[in-house]
Parts: structure tokens; sequence; C-alpha cells
């Protein structure tokens, strides 16, 4: 398992990779898994709500606009890459680590 996030930079933002588990008990950030974010959602998968959700956490613990954040890949997959635009990568691991303990520093370059 990888322990840092593999968040990249792109045009005006950075893209996310997100790891869900819907159906679950509470919202969290519960780590990282395989370079994933990985994220509990208690919607369950059906119809797009999950996705919703999902979009709705993350906008809510990063401070920004749900607007700011938008799924590019996985809509039916538990594998999703989100972007988030207006923050850089090393910006958007700042937000993250600053919320969450147990996310891992990003790796040197």
């Amino acid at each position: 398992m990888t322990t840092s996030l593999a968040i990249r930079d792109s045009s005006n933002g950075c893209t996310l990779p997100v790891r869900v588990h819907p159906g679950a008990r509470r919202n969290a950030i519960t780590g990282v898994h395989d370079g994933a974010l990985k994220v509990s959602l208690t919607t369950p998968p059906t119809d797009g709500r999950a996705n919703q959700a999902l979009i709705a956490f993350l906008a809510g613990e990063l401070h920004i606009p749900r607007a700011r954040v938008t799924l590019l890949t996985g809509a039916t997959s538990r594998t999703k890459s989100l972007r988030i635009a207006g923050l850089t990568a090393a910006q958007l691991r700042a937000a993250l680590s600053d919320n969450r303990a147990t996310l891992a520093p990003p790796a040197t370059e």
C-alpha cells in the first residue's frame, strides 16, 4: 500500500485520485489506499448519489465551493479521479494534511 497521495497538478488546478467506500456508517476521510484518498460515505451508490455526496463532502472538507470539484473518471467505480479547480497539488496536500493527521507528507521530488 502506497502511503502518499498521487495528486497531480493540471491546468487551473489539480487531479486527486479517490477510493470511495459508499454505504459507510459516517462520512470521513479514512486514509490513503494505493495513492488515492480513501473516503467513506453514508450515501449508497445509487443513481450517482454517492458521486454527488463525495463532491459535497470534499468541498466541505476543503472549504471550497462544490463547483470547483469535478468528477473526471470513475462515475460507476469506487476508484475515481476528481479535478479540484483553483488549488495546486501542494495546496491540496496541505489542506488535507491540516484536516487529517493520518495522511502522509508529500514525497520529496
